[in-house]
């Protein structure tokens, strides 16, 4: 049987009982916003503004106590954006507490703007109700905490990816400055970006560096950044040719 996107949300509803504080965090670098609602949607409490550090998280912890002991809510549900890594903090330490945490989709968000106040408007506050009132009708799904090992692997990954992108784009500009400055380096050297080729531009970018050298004295700069020198009859052509 087909599972309907219906079903599933009227699954995310009944999970939001009378006894639920719904809390809405907008998510910033340095600064969170927090508003609350109960299931039906009516405003509980004053915003809070806390910082993103363990302060902060704390006034946060206080904030909903003092709604909960107020109001008399049994239960929390605690939804926010993921916005690039700032929510991973609060996320992580409020699931450390037994607090549910649920996320929404930051696209949605934008599209619920005008649901409270009829006007595109944004603000910090009005995001976080916006949030908040996205929790309580079952826009959210659920957050999953992942083991260490693939966070770890996922964080290497993403290095990976880096250092990969960055490796590429000074092989094509060595590549770009080689066609510019000097191109007849490719009958020497078949890879660029091989030890010789490497070790050869980086002791002379210009052919004009080279045009006055003897091979001996090629020979005795290319000692200084390799083991094994490319040798006397590669220097001779490189002169030859600068």
């Amino acid at each position: 049987m087909k599972f309907k996107s219906q079903a599933r949300q009227n699954q995310l509803l009944e999970r939001i009982t009378s006894q639920h504080l719904v809390v809405g965090i907008d998510i910033a670098q340095q600064t969170h916003v927090a508003r609350a609602v109960n299931f039906r949607g009516i405003v509980i409490g004053n915003p809070l503004s806390f910082s993103n550090d363990d302060d902060g998280f704390h006034n946060l912890l206080q904030w909903i106590q003092r709604l909960q002991s107020t109001h008399h809510f049994t239960a929390v549900i605690v939804g926010m954006e993921p916005t690039g890594h700032y929510w991973l903090n609060i996320s992580k330490w409020l699931v450390d507490r037994q607090f549910e945490v649920v996320l929404v989709n930051p696209h949605l968000v934008k599209k619920n703007k005008e649901n409270r106040d009829n006007t595109p408007s944004k603000s910090d506050k009005k995001d976080a109700l916006v949030i908040a009132d996205m929790v309580k009708n079952g826009y959210y799904s659920i957050a999953r905490t992942t083991p260490e090992a693939f966070t770890e692997l996922r964080v290497l990954l993403s290095n990976r990816n880096f250092v990969v992108k960055r490796l590429v784009s000074a092989k094509n500009q060595i590549h770009r400055w080689v066609d510019v400055m000097f191109p007849e380096l490719r009958q020497v050297f078949k890879n660029l970006t091989g030890a010789g080729s490497l070790a050869t531009l980086r002791l002379f970018p210009t052919p004009a560096e080279l045009r006055d050298l003897q091979p001996q004295d090629l020979i005795q700069k290319w000692k200084t950044l390799m083991k094994r020198h490319c040798g006397e009859r590669k220097a001779r052509a490189l002169i030859a040719l600068a």
